[in-house]
C-alpha cells in the first residue's frame, strides 16, 4: 500500500474586540503576514462566512423592524450561523491544512450575549459544546481599548463612510463596557490562548505589537 502523506491540521486564529477597535484592518495584516510565510489562509468572519450564515448576520444586525429580538433568540441565531460556518468553511479548511483567520468567534458570544445581554455563561457553554464539538481557536488576538475611545473611533469611521450604526452599535455605553469586561475576563481565564493587544495606541505601534506576538506563536508552532 503506498505511503500517504499526512496533512497536518491547519491553525485557527481569531481576532476579537468591541466596536471600533480596528479588527478589520488588523485582520488583513495577519492574513498577509501568514501568506508571506507560505500558508494557505482563509479569511472569514462571524456571524457570517457563508451565504446562509450571512443571511443570519443581516437579521442580527438589522436595526429596523417593530419586533425586538429576544436575547435567547439572538443567542440561538449566533450559534446557528456558527454551525453553518463551521460545516461549510472552517472545518473543511482546517482539515485540508489551510489556516483560518476569523473576525470574531465564540469569545464574542460570551462577551456580547453573556456580558452584554446577561445570559449565563453555562447556557452559552452548552451550545458551544453542542455546536463546536471541542473545536476552539489555537490563538486569539484580543484588541482592547477603553470604551469611550472605541466609540469615538466608531463614530469617525461611520462619518467617513457615510454609514449608520447597526443594531449592536446602537446599544448604550453600559452595554459596551460590559462587553469589554466580558472579553477581558475571557482573556484572564485563557492566557495561553488569548493575547491582549492594547489597541488605543497609534496604528504602527499596535501592528508592531500584534506581529511580535503572532511571530512568537509561529515560532512555537514550527
Amino acid at each position: 500500500m503506498p505511503n500517504e502523506r499526512t496533512i497536518p491540521r491547519g491553525r485557527f486564529i481569531t481576532l476579537e474586540g468591541g466596536e471600533g477597535v480596528g479588527k478589520s484592518t488588523n485582520l488583513a495584516l495577519v492574513v498577509d503576514h501568514l501568506r508571506a510565510h507560505g500558508h494557505e489562509v482563509v479569511a472569514t468572519r462571524e456571524p457570517g462566512g457563508t451565504p446562509r450564515a450571512e443571511a443570519i448576520r443581516r437579521l442580527l444586525l438589522d436595526p429596523a423592524g417593530e419586533e425586538p429580538l429576544d436575547p435567547d433568540a439572538e443567542l440561538l441565531l449566533v450559534f446557528a450561523a456558527r454551525a453553518q460556518h463551521l460545516a461549510r468553511v472552517i472545518r473543511p479548511a482546517l482539515e485540508r491544512g489551510a489556516w483560518v483567520v476569523c473576525d470574531r468567534f465564540t469569545d464574542a458570544t460570551y462577551a456580547y450575549q453573556g456580558g452584554g445581554r446577561g445570559i449565563e455563561a453555562d447556557r452559552i457553554a452548552r451550545l458551544e459544546t453542542f455546536v463546536q464539538q471541542g473545536l476552539e481557536p489555537d490563538l486569539t488576538l484580543l484588541l482592547d481599548m477603553p470604551m469611550a475611545e472605541a466609540q469615538r473611533r466608531l463614530d469617525g469611521r461611520l462619518q467617513g463612510q457615510g454609514g449608520e450604526r447597526d443594531r449592536f452599535e446602537r446599544e448604550r455605553d453600559t452595554f459596551f463596557e460590559a462587553v469589554r469586561q466580558g472579553y477581558l475576563a475571557r482573556a484572564e481565564a485563557a492566557p495561553d490562548r488569548m493575547v491582549v493587544i492594547a489597541a488605543g495606541a497609534g496604528l504602527a505601534e499596535v501592528q508592531a505589537e500584534l506581529l511580535a506576538r503572532l511571530n512568537e506563536r509561529l515560532e512555537a508552532w514550527s
